[in-house]
């Protein structure tokens, strides 16, 4: 007897293309006899903890995976993205690839490679905390535009240096690709356990990124009457940070479980997406050649 997949479909970015998108797909997916819906989201009205699937497609960019596994919590799932942005380094699938290979994918013919979380706590100087699930990057910066702030950083309690900069980023494999690459970070292959503190725009020229072990625990502070920040997870989740608060980051203890089709891997998808043999493929599309 053949076995039902069972499918989380998020498309919750409300642009005419990715709405089209959706109801093509599910026109398609309707056809296909082994398929299952648990739930079409595209209304973010889903408690993604709550539900489970054999796969989880979403459709939009990087953050649509984002944040669906930051809703996931502690009950991950396999997740694969059509990519409806633009580079796509997490949803580097089209619609007719997904298509095409859609038997092999419902069989479970696809890699689920696991990738490194973290997790941040937000300490407020009254005792009171915040906790956030993250995939990227946590990104520290100056909560007033054009505006530098030291940010000092210690790593299983011992003091390494203040950075005097434009802002800081503590990135996972995953996020060296995004936030911190833009920042002038190394690239990490995506299945390390290690993190990159990155200062963005540092004013002291000896303040370089540094690759440490994801084991350790990460703190920041901002010295004594210091100017606020702002804390941002992910591009996505915001908070105040002022001095006489902390932020503590370290390995969560659930992994990101990203769905790879079998001839899809990690450098070549760099090779596409970043253009090494030239342009990178968004401009060269925006450009018609």
């Amino acid at each position: 007897m053949t076995k039902t997949f069972q499918l989380i479909i998020l498309a919750r970015d409300q642009r005419a293309e990715v709405q089209a998108v959706l109801e093509k797909l599910t026109k398609f997916l309707e056809q296909q006899s082994n398929t299952k819906f648990v739930i079409i989201d595209s209304k973010n009205n889903l408690k993604l903890s709550e539900q489970y699937a054999d796969l989880i497609v979403t459709l939009g960019g990087d953050g649509a995976i984002l944040r669906a596994c930051r809703e996931l919590g502690e009950q991950q799932l396999p997740i694969m993205g059509i990519n409806l942005g633009r580079l796509g380094f997490l949803a580097d699938l089209t619609l007719e690839e997904f298509q095409k290979e859609y038997e092999a994918i419902s069989n479970s013919q696809f890699r689920v490679v696991e990738h490194l979380m973290f997790d941040c706590r937000l300490v407020h100087k009254n005792g009171k905390s915040e906790s956030f699930l993250g995939l990227n990057e946590v990104v520290v910066h100056a909560e007033k535009t054009l505006s530098m702030i030291d940010v000092l950083l210690e790593i299983d309690g011992e003091h390494v240096t203040t950075f005097s900069a434009d802002g800081l980023i503590i990135s996972t494999p995953v996020g060296s690709t995004a936030h911190s690459l833009s920042a002038g970070g190394p690239i990490l292959q995506q299945e390390l356990k290690n993190f990159v503190i990155n200062p963005i725009c540092p004013h002291t020229l000896t303040n370089r990124p540094i690759v440490d072990s994801a084991s350790r625990l990460y703190c920041l502070k901002l010295p004594e009457a210091s100017d606020n920040a702002t804390m941002v997870i992910d591009g996505q989740v915001s908070k105040p940070f002022v001095s006489g608060d902390y932020i503590e980051v370290r390995e969560a203890k659930v992994t990101f479980k990203l769905a790879r089709l079998k001839h899809h891997s990690y450098y070549s998808t760099l090779h596409r997406k970043l253009g090494w043999s030239g342009q990178p493929d968004y401009r060269r599309k925006k450009r018609g050649s």
